[in-house]
């Protein structure tokens, strides 16, 4: 991928709003040009979306954690993901290798709609669950490690 093309996706992934014009300002294009570079971005599936980062505890949603976990049976189908689609409070679900089988990203309004939520888990998915509480977030969802030359970049400026 083209060091330009590199630069516009940081630019967007710090701000998902920013105009063409300005795009093309920080990259030396002309508006037309930066527009023409992030629709090709889009089409070729590089750029899936663009969305907005809400506040979780600004939503009444104070408790953010992780929950670990795998089936009580590990011949039965490994169907998890699916039986937990339906519970809004699961934000993400990722499949790990080794043990556990998933860790869920889940955001509730208190404790006890943690302890609430873990025995919908169970029961729903046939999962025992080990549960880590989030007590902040120093930073989450950054660029990729591989931007490392735009990181350098950022840092001269």
């Amino acid at each position: 991928m083209e060091q330009l093309d590199q630069r516009i996706l940081a630019l967007l992934a710090k701000d998902g709003r920013m105009s063409y014009t300005d795009i093309g300002k920080e990259t030396g294009l002309s508006t037309s040009a930066a527009q023409q570079r992030v629709r090709r971005l889009e089409q070729r599936g590089v750029i899936k979306g663009y969305r907005a980062v809400l506040e979780p505890a600004e939503l009444g949603l104070q408790v953010t954690a992780f929950v670990a976990i795998k089936p009580f049976d590990p011949s039965a189908n490994d169907d998890a993901p699916e039986r937990l689609s339906h519970l809004a409070e699961v934000v993400s679900c990722y499949s790990v290798a080794g043990e556990p089988s998933y860790l869920l990203k889940v955001q509730v309004s208190t404790m006890s709609d943690l302890e609430a939520l873990l025995a919908r888990i169970r029961a729903d998915a046939g999962v025992s669950t080990h549960t880590t509480t989030v007590l902040s977030i120093p930073y989450e969802d950054r660029a990729p490690v591989s931007w490392s030359p735009l990181r350098s970049d950022a840092r001269d400026a």
